[in-house]
């Protein structure tokens, strides 16, 4: 019984692996019409559509006199005067520009600690950035985030990262 039972198993398993994959669905048409360009409401811009260097975007928000001189996650000490920022996913030592969507001015920054903690908010940046950004008085702003021409920071590897 036993034998007949693993026989059986066998030969559905070889037939399951011989099956053909079902089909991808066709995506639904859509319309041929464009949406005019002075229509009134705003275009967003597609992901699809965004540099492969897009990161995302969201709001910013700095940090600094508080923390200035405390370690961060990387294990260096905060800068305020520094152009750093805290990031939640982006490696340390990574390069990204901030765009401020808001007047156009950008900054590179050097990813080196964790955060934001602050739900809706993308990334913090610090004080000298914040003032490239043109954010100080607001305290947060609307940013775009790209990962920069040179992925790592020029920012001797010694110290930032982790002894090999």
């Amino acid at each position: 019984m036993r034998g007949s039972f693993v026989a059986v198993m066998l030969g559905l398993s070889v037939l399951a692996a011989c099956a053909p994959r079902a089909a991808k669905p066709q995506p639904p048409e859509t319309s041929t019409r464009e949406q005019p360009a002075s229509s009134g409401s705003p275009r967003v811009t597609k992901r699809e559509q965004m540099p492969r260097t897009y990161l995302g975007e969201g709001l910013a928000s700095f940090y600094g006199p508080g923390l200035h001189g405390r370690p961060t996650a990387s294990g260096e000490r905060f800068n305020q005067n520094a152009l750093t920022a805290a990031h939640r996913k982006e490696r340390f030592g990574s390069c990204v520009r901030v765009v401020n969507m808001e007047n156009g001015k950008q900054v590179e920054v050097r990813v080196n600690d964790r955060g934001p903690y602050v739900e809706g908010r993308i990334i913090d940046v610090s004080q000298a950035a914040a003032k490239k950004l043109g954010m100080l008085d607001k305290g947060v702003a609307r940013v775009r985030l790209y990962r920069c021409e040179t992925p790592v920071s020029e920012i001797p590897r010694a110290s930032w990262a982790a002894p090999v």
